[in-house]
């Protein structure tokens, strides 16, 4: 059965104040609230200004492009390791305060096997809490325990975006973009919702176009982009 979303409101224009989901109407159904969105009591309000989205199955967020990011438990994030202490390494996300990685949230993490994370290393990692008085908690693996995509982020080229750009290039299905240079070069690639994005290839110039061409695309309709990549494809054939 295909999962609709319970609202006019998704994929257009909300302000602050805007009632989006009235949850007396939703029996039986349990949804998730992303950035820009609160509970009051039965209603389902915005906080800041932005387009309202919806993923399947249950998800709801308000995206807006900024370059400040505000951390929100099972956020996917990339960090930058930027001290050790004797318990948690200390990662900045991007976020108002700097996190904590505990030494042991790793996939089968002990005593005895801690990572070892110089300053400066990029970590692709999961947001386990975000309170706003409290240091955000990170971790390296899935909400199973497997460390799945997270981990050290080696070699490679990480920049810089604004959030919404991140969470267009996450976005189901495959941005216009991703898909257009993924038919014509080999690459890795990971995006943090906190605005930070990591490529890696084989060939420096590949890495260099590809970071190109998602730089360029934030301001892009999808038929844009295409032919934004597919021009940038040509000066390498």
């Amino acid at each position: 059965m295909e999962t609709k979303p319970s609202t006019d409101f998704v994929d257009k224009l909300v302000c602050p104040g805007d009632v989006v989901l009235d949850l007396s109407t939703m029996t039986n159904q349990t949804i998730k609230l992303g950035g820009g969105l609160r509970q009051d009591c039965d209603t389902i309000s915005v906080t800041k200004a932005g387009r309202l989205r919806f993923s399947k199955p249950n998800k709801y967020w308000v995206e807006s492009s900024q370059k400040r990011y505000v951390p929100h438990a099972e956020d996917s994030v990339i960090g930058i390791v930027v001290d050790h202490r004797s318990d948690n390494f200390i990662v900045d996300i991007k976020g108002p305060t700097l996190a904590f990685l505990p030494v042991l949230a790793f996939e089968g993490g002990t005593r005895r096997n801690i990572p070892k994370f110089e300053t400066g290393t990029s970590i692709y990692v999961r947001v386990v809490t975000a309170n706003p008085e409290m240091n955000p908690e990170l971790s390296c693996t899935d909400a199973s325990g497997k460390a799945a995509e997270f981990g050290a982020l080696k070699e490679g080229y990480m920049f810089e975006c604004s959030t919404g750009l991140s969470r267009m290039l996450l976005s189901s299905p495959t941005c216009p973009v991703l898909e257009a240079l993924g038919k014509k070069l080999s690459f890795e690639i990971a995006v943090g919702l906190n605005g930070r994005v990591w490529v890696n290839s084989a060939s420096p110039s590949t890495t260099i176009i590809v970071a190109n061409a998602i730089m360029n695309s934030e301001s892009l309709s999808g038929v844009q982009q295409k032919i934004m990549a597919d021009k940038l494809l040509q000066k390498i054939q």
